[in-house]
């Protein structure tokens, strides 16, 4: 499922990053974002999600979130 559809609170593993813009592959694997990592979501929000990946925590916005997928 997409990280969109995820439960606010849950702890999550990533299974792949979908996305065709190379670019948007760089700075999510900058986040520490791809497969096989812990992911959780802390918080929904109309923009988009606060998300914690590693040490970190982050907002990230709904193109990012459509393509991780858990």
């Amino acid at each position: 499922m997409k990280l969109t559809d995820a439960v606010e609170g849950a702890e999550y593993t990533i299974s792949r990053v979908d996305t065709e813009n190379e670019e948007l592959n760089a700075f999510l694997f900058s986040l520490g974002c791809y497969s096989g990592e812990p992911i959780t979501v802390v918080a929904k929000k109309r923009s988009g999600l606060v998300v914690s990946i590693k040490d970190g925590r982050y907002n990230i916005d709904q193109l990012l979130s459509d393509a991780i997928e858990v």
